[in-house]
């Protein structure tokens, strides 16, 4: 039953921070499996989901320590920006929007690992400063500070990203 109602959520996340469909997936099942060794230390009247995306952070971080991702193969995140792109019988625009995904990711990418999940959960997720400090397990000061300081360097890395391209 959790599965069923926390797998969406798990997978997007996964996603987010794998950037690889099949790495997601790998880490939702593990995620999952974590859950269920996890579920009696849960504190009756907490917020669950807050719980469950904690246990997912966390996972998410150490799975990154432990292998050091090397965020080269981009083939299926590519293929679904592009299949994600809103169809508005522009194929040029359409291109132009799933190549701004891209680079924005490959930007985020470089961010280090509890930077870019403040970001994520922030800018992306929409989660307020105080969630994302419940999720993170940190306090909102320093939730604050990792947002702006990740803004600052994904603008830093998206600068450089374009002062490239006009280079080409």
């Amino acid at each position: 039953m959790l599965v069923d109602l926390f797998s969406k959520k798990v997978f997007n996340l996964s996603y987010q921070f794998a950037g690889s469909y099949q790495e997601a997936q790998d880490l939702t099942q593990e995620i999952f499996v974590k859950l269920f060794h996890a579920l009696p230390k849960y504190e009756p009247g907490r917020n669950f989901s807050a719980w469950l995306t904690t246990l997912a952070k966390n996972h998410l971080i150490d799975e990154y320590r432990r292998t050091r991702w090397e965020k080269k193969n981009r083939d299926d995140f590519e293929a679904h920006l592009f299949s994600a792109a809103a169809p508005d019988g522009d194929p040029e625009a359409d291109l132009l929007r799933g190549e701004r995904r891209r680079i924005l990711w490959e930007g985020l990418n470089q961010l280090p690992p509890d930077i870019r999940l403040a970001v994520l959960l922030k800018e992306i997720h929409g989660k307020s400063y105080g969630e994302t400090a419940e999720i993170t397990g940190v306090p909102e000061g320093t939730v604050k500070s990792r947002v702006n300081r990740g803004r600052l360097q994904l603008a830093r890395i998206l600068q450089k990203t374009r002062e490239k391209a006009d280079v080409l």
